[in-house]
């Protein structure tokens, strides 16, 4: 099995495939399970490499670094062990924070990126209060919450069976990992996205009911080179709803930041 050492944990990481290299984030507590529809497309004509963040799936479960600038360094580290030459960071939910941090902090090393319905920008919103209910619920009851949370992610083509595996990827993970939606609900992505040089494209389910879709167009907005993209029939997890769709989408997404580079 395929391991990575940074910053005192293991990061266990799937690589399909060949070509130019994206590297997939998930959301939070699940895996890197969660784009076994991109393997089965997308690594035809990409090298994709899907890791599992500090404290879930198959890697480390230490008691630190759950934080935005850990998450953030871990990806870095990740990119620097496996010698990739500018890749595109596609991350989903609160992946998409990583991604658009680490791209902020080190545009240098990488080809673009690609945000999938996230990150949220709470301050100043109801939202806000809503993380920290959400905080102190998982911490008193995590397995109730997650079963009662889970299935209002997806839009109306997802089954049980998808609100399942999701569920159990989720109880799978180190419950040291919720510290990060402390730490959410006073983030703002807003602040970097004006000074990102880099090609960095917004995908957004039309169902979505955990993000609104006027977080992604605002980012698009403020990125120099930002653009939103909406995928019709999907909730927060397109890449798993209508892989069909987002992987046609997310290839010519990756084929356009190919040609700016250029």
């Amino acid at each position: 099995m395929p391991y990575v050492n940074v910053q005192g944990t293991r990061l266990f990481y799937r690589d399909h495939g060949t070509g130019r290299p994206l590297v997939l984030v998930h959301g939070w507590a699940t895996s890197g399970r969660v784009w076994q529809a991109q393997f089965a497309d997308l690594a035809a004509d990409h090298r994709l490499i899907a890791v599992d963040c500090r404290g879930c799936g198959d890697s480390g479960r230490p008691e630190d670094g759950h934080t935005m600038a850990g998450n953030v360094a871990d990806l870095l580290c990740l990119i620097d062990a496996l010698d990739l030459d500018r890749p595109v960071l596609v991350g989903s939910s609160i992946g998409a924070t990583f991604a658009l941090a680490a791209a902020a902090a080190a545009p240098e090393l990488l080809g673009g990126v690609v945000s999938v319905d996230g990150p949220g920008h709470w301050p100043g919103t109801g939202m806000a209060a809503e993380l920290r209910e959400l905080s102190a619920r998982l911490a008193a009851d995590r397995t109730a919450l997650v079963h009662e949370w889970v299935p209002t992610w997806y839009g109306s083509t997802a089954g049980p069976e998808l609100h399942r595996r999701t569920i159990e990827q989720i109880l799978h993970s180190s419950p040291a990992i919720d510290r990060l939606f402390t730490e959410a609900a006073s983030y703002d992505p807003r602040e970097l996205l004006p000074g990102l040089d880099l090609p960095a494209a917004f995908l957004h389910g039309d169902q979505e009911t955990q993000i609104p879709l006027a977080v992604s167009r605002t980012l698009a907005d403020l990125a120099p080179h930002g653009s939103l993209h909406v995928i019709e029939g999907s909730g927060h997890m397109p890449h798993e709803e209508q892989p069909a769709a987002f992987n046609r989408l997310l290839r010519a997404v990756v084929r356009e930041m190919a040609g700016a580079a250029v």
